[in-house]
């Protein structure tokens, strides 16, 4: 469910009229307008506010049909708007003496503006009570203040007149973000003039109507909030459930064992290699062992890239969300970097050394075994007792995560070794056994990814 539609579509229905009934004995807008212009002629008249050159101009040409009762108009015609200007730097400062400052939107949230803990002693550009519009990049936020502060060149304050619903004002200005960037300007950041700001056409329903519409919409974008949050705490769920079936599955409680199948010590002993001496307390099913890395894993291997250009797989080729392979590099071999000098093939996992907790750890497909990874990474892989994908599963389960990182050094970029990974104790299956693993949790993990594409 995209939320950030549902959010879209209430305001859009809003705008137009659709969200709530119309009251053919409410005050109709064109009236509402007449006392606006009559306040605006008093606020000219006091010095107080400026005359706009399109004061009163009609609009030719109307973005779409209203319902009765409704105007077209633009928000200069109904907002007092003022551009924010920046006070002298030495007059901000952290302290509550003066006026609260805010230059951008660091401080916006969802709706109402947050305190900021700078305060200027001269300030130059008072609000309270408005909408507060973003005029330079990011162009087009907005939140309501309802205290006074100072604003900077960053920001503009829009303050409706006429008792007009500074919400209904608000959530219209959601809407014009699009229209504010596609008119702002700007090679280094982009910005917006007042002219743009006071030219933006509003749909203007009856006052009684408005209070209507915003209501409405509280309401609704509340419940959205609510289904935002249970998302989250679905995907959350999910997470774990994907942590659980792994630890179920190195743990041998995820699919039968087969008497009949040849033992995890038996394939060892085959291949020449041995089980581990010094093992966990955990008991692992009949069938299975525990070994060290070096005997399962095959030596890691050196490639240095030849020709004039090479294939690059570094850490910030991996997505750690998806554990995937993502931004391979193409890189000419005269810049190739110094790490550059891990051969991989089809079937490795490539485990990031460096803050494993992180989980940059992924399975290299075949579209990505001609290239060449960081030393970064450790290259897991396989021998002949070892069902490469069941190896993958391994290195992302927490029990691998969690009992490398206690192996960690360094402060600024706690890594682990080569040896930590040859020396740790792994739990080994029967071949067989280690293919309907893999089937179960790759069954599982398709249920989970069909679940997350809904929360999406």
């Amino acid at each position: 469910m995209n939320t950030k539609q549902i959010r879209q579509k209430i305001l859009d229905l809003a705008i137009r009229g659709e969200l709530v009934r119309q009251d053919s004995t409410d005050e109709p807008a064109s009236v509402l307008l007449e006392r606006i212009r009559t306040e605006k002629e008093q606020l000219i008249k006091d010095k107080k506010l400026k005359r706009d050159k399109k004061d009163n101009e009609p609009i030719d040409e109307v973005p779409f049909e209203l319902p009765e009762g409704w105007e077209w108009c633009r928000l200069g015609d109904i907002a007092n708007i003022s551009m924010g200007q920046s006070p002298k730097g030495e007059t901000v400062m952290r302290n509550s003496n003066g006026i609260e400052f805010h230059q951008g939107k660091i401080y916006f949230t969802d709706k109402y503006i947050d305190k900021s803990p700078f305060f200027t002693s001269e300030p130059t550009q008072i609000t309270s009570n408005s909408v507060l519009l973003c005029v330079r990049a990011p162009v087009g936020e907005v939140n309501l203040v309802n205290r006074e502060v100072c604003i900077g060149r960053g920001l503009c304050a829009i303050e409706p007149l006429g008792n007009i619903s500074i919400d209904f004002c608000f959530f219209w200005l959601i809407l014009l973000k699009d229209y504010f960037n596609e008119n702002s300007t700007g090679s280094t950041f982009s910005s917006i003039s007042g002219e743009i700001i006071r030219n933006a056409f509003i749909p203007l329903p009856p006052l009684a109507e408005q209070h209507r519409i915003a209501q409405k919409v509280e309401r609704l974008l509340t419940i959205v909030d609510t289904i935002e949050q249970l998302q989250e705490e679905l995907k959350a769920l999910v997470k774990q459930a994907r942590n659980q079936v792994l630890n179920y599955a190195i743990a041998g409680k995820l699919t039968h064992q087969d008497p009949n199948e040849e033992p995890a010590e038996e394939l060892l002993k085959r291949i020449g290699k041995t089980t581990a001496t010094d093992t966990p307390y955990e008991k692992l099913p009949k069938g299975w062992a525990w070994c060290q890395g070096n005997q399962i894993l095959n030596t890691m291997k050196s490639q240095k890239p030849s020709g004039e250009k090479f294939n690059y797989i570094d850490i910030a080729s991996i997505d750690n969300r998806q554990n995937k392979i993502t931004d391979v590099k193409t890189i000419a071999v005269t810049d190739a970097p110094s790490r550059a000098s891990r051969k991989v093939k089809f079937g490795d996992s490539l485990f990031s050394m460096v803050r494993p907790y992180l989980k940059n750890i992924a399975f290299v497909d075949e579209e990505y075994s001609n290239c060449i990874a960081s030393t970064g990474f450790y290259v897991c892989s396989p021998n002949e007792a070892l069902f490469p994908k069941y190896l993958f599963y391994l290195m992302v389960s927490d029990y691998v995560v969690q009992g490398l990182n206690k192996h960690m050094k360094g402060d600024n970029s706690p890594s682990i070794n080569n040896e930590d990974i040859t020396n740790f104790i792994f739990p080994l299956p029967p071949l067989a056994e280690q293919h309907r693993i893999v089937q179960k949790i790759e069954s599982f993990f398709a249920s989970f990814d069909q679940i997350e594409k809904m929360l999406t």
